[in-house]
């Protein structure tokens, strides 16, 4: 069991190209969904220190969040997802707080993303961090499950 305050077993630095293959990876298995290796890279270029990596000891990225803003003052999580072998170590706890405490600093207000209706255990975990439901997206994901979008103030 892991205490509150230990560290997960990882450090938190920028995406790098190498990491593509990686991520890529975390999101076929975590989110059942493929994307371009291009966007990875184009999503980095716009707001470099919103694409977090969790690096384990080796320097292989085990988690990562990737945030972009296309709203005034309002940031947005497109993609967040931790390897299933390093899940429950706090690594998507540090993941979450470093974002929406970058988000802040920068002056965003407001913190969105989309979840699968089915993640219980992803709602349950955006709820800890104070994320509501505010609407349905029907038919939102490709294998056209609905989602939920939720959000949260930034104070």
């Amino acid at each position: 069991m892991r205490l509150p305050d230990d560290r997960p077993p990882v450090s938190l630095r920028r995406f790098r190209p190498t990491d593509v293959p990686f991520v890529a990876a975390i999101v076929a298995d975590a989110l059942r969904e493929h994307y371009d290796p291009s966007l990875y890279q184009s999503l980095s270029a716009e707001w470099p220190d919103g694409f977090l990596i969790a690096a384990d000891p080796h320097d292989v990225p085990v988690g990562f969040l990737l945030g972009v803003s296309q709203v005034e003052r309002e940031v947005r999580v497109l993609m967040f997802a931790v390897d299933r072998n390093h899940r429950t170590q706090g690594i998507g706890a540090l993941l979450m707080s470093t974002f929406l405490e970058r988000s802040r600093d920068r002056g965003y207000r407001r913190a969105t993303l989309e979840v699968r209706v089915s993640n219980a255990r992803a709602i349950r975990f955006y709820t800890r961090f104070r994320f509501s439901v505010i609407d349905l997206l029907r038919a939102y994901y490709s294998d056209g499950e609905n989602g939920y979008q939720m959000a949260r103030d930034l104070p």
